[in-house]
């Protein structure tokens, strides 16, 4: 991209997200590009990862369907974000991301269009959830990474890419989130 070019969509996401007062205010598009914004998840908790299809954590859609299935009727919502930003790994346009992920992983779980997770792009719910205001700042660093939002809509851990979703650490973090009213 021409510089000029990053500098604008830089100022944009940073205007968007200034203007959005939360994350469940942000502009969002769910994988068939239709409007998705987060905040029909407003008091439950999430875990909103950036997937791609051609990484060596690609099989974590597994654990993740499982968590959506065990927990959803507890209030966790697990959000997948299509991402290209690492290695390319996530080239298909919206409709083979989601044949893939449906007839490779069953996943049932809310997928939205693909986004940019770092550097000067970074769409603005990475900017709310690892911009400088973030308790967990800095680029996401592979496909995978893992924020927990809280019944608040505040990021309450990260959790790196290779941190599997169903690793004690993941799962007693979501236990306690959903546990706390």
């Amino acid at each position: 991209m021409k510089p000029h070019l990053l500098a604008s969509l830089a100022t944009l996401a940073l205007a968007i997200t200034a203007n959005a007062g939360s994350l469940y205010d942000i502009p969002l598009k769910d994988i068939d590009g239709k409007d998705a914004p987060l905040k029909k998840y407003e008091g439950k908790v999430m875990l909103i990862v950036n997937v791609a299809s051609r990484c060596g954590n690609t099989p974590q859609y597994t654990a993740l369907e499982e968590l959506h299935e065990k927990f959803k009727a507890d209030g966790l919502a697990v959000l997948g974000f299509p991402c290209n930003d690492f290695g390319a790994q996530e080239p298909g346009t919206p409709e083979e991301i989601k044949t893939f992920c449906e007839t490779k992983y069953k996943v049932k779980f809310p997928l939205y269009e693909k986004v940019v997770v770092k550097g000067e792009a970074k769409h603005p719910l990475y900017q709310v959830l690892s911009g400088p205001e973030s308790p967990f700042p800095g680029d996401v660093k592979w496909n995978f990474g893992k924020f927990l939002v809280g019944r608040d809509g505040k990021v309450i851990k990260r959790f790196e890419p290779k941190v599997k979703p169903d690793s004690p650490e993941v799962m007693d973090a979501i236990k306690a989130a959903l546990a706390a009213k």
